[in-house]
């Protein structure tokens, strides 16, 4: 696969860099599809303080009926300490910063959102522009206010 690039800096530019990068994505995963094995259907973790039994066994163990009785009731327990867990998105890093204190509920949570740090561009390109440019430019820029109000 290629790695799209432009110099263009405006909308269109960044829209045309989108569509390259949709098209990209496309030759990566026709690439990928051949060279994993098939994995077998009932391929799942057993972790039954995390992780629910597969229905079948819930109806018909009475061990895992209990289990997972005690995992929706209780919740799960993780850990005491702090983890951050990010992850790539469409959009940029998406993380989350948990804190636990051993309880069924996290003691603090706060979220990184991609948008959020998005918009720290829009002081440096919409200054000069015209006001009905600005919802394009937020447009082709990813920005979801969603993310960023909260």
């Amino acid at each position: 696969f290629d790695i799209p690039v432009t110099d263009r800096c405006d909308s269109y530019g960044r829209y045309r860099l989108y569509m390259e990068e949709m098209r990209q994505s496309v030759r990566i995963l026709r690439q990928l599809i051949g060279m994993y094995a098939k994995t077998e259907p009932q391929l799942m973790a057993h972790a039954p303080q995390y992780i629910s039994a597969p229905k079948e066994e819930i109806m018909t163990q009475n061990y895992a009926l209990m289990q997972h009785f005690v995992l929706v009731t209780q919740g799960m327990r993780p850990p005491k300490g702090t983890v951050y867990a990010p992850t790539e998105s469409p959009k940029g890093e998406l993380g989350f910063w948990i804190r636990s204190e051993g309880e069924p509920y996290a003691y603090r949570l706060k979220a990184r959102a991609p948008s959020f740090f998005h918009t720290g561009i829009l002081q440096d390109i919409l200054p000069g522009t015209y006001i009905p440019d600005v919802v394009t430019i937020i447009g082709s820029t990813n920005i979801v206010f969603g993310e960023v109000d909260r």
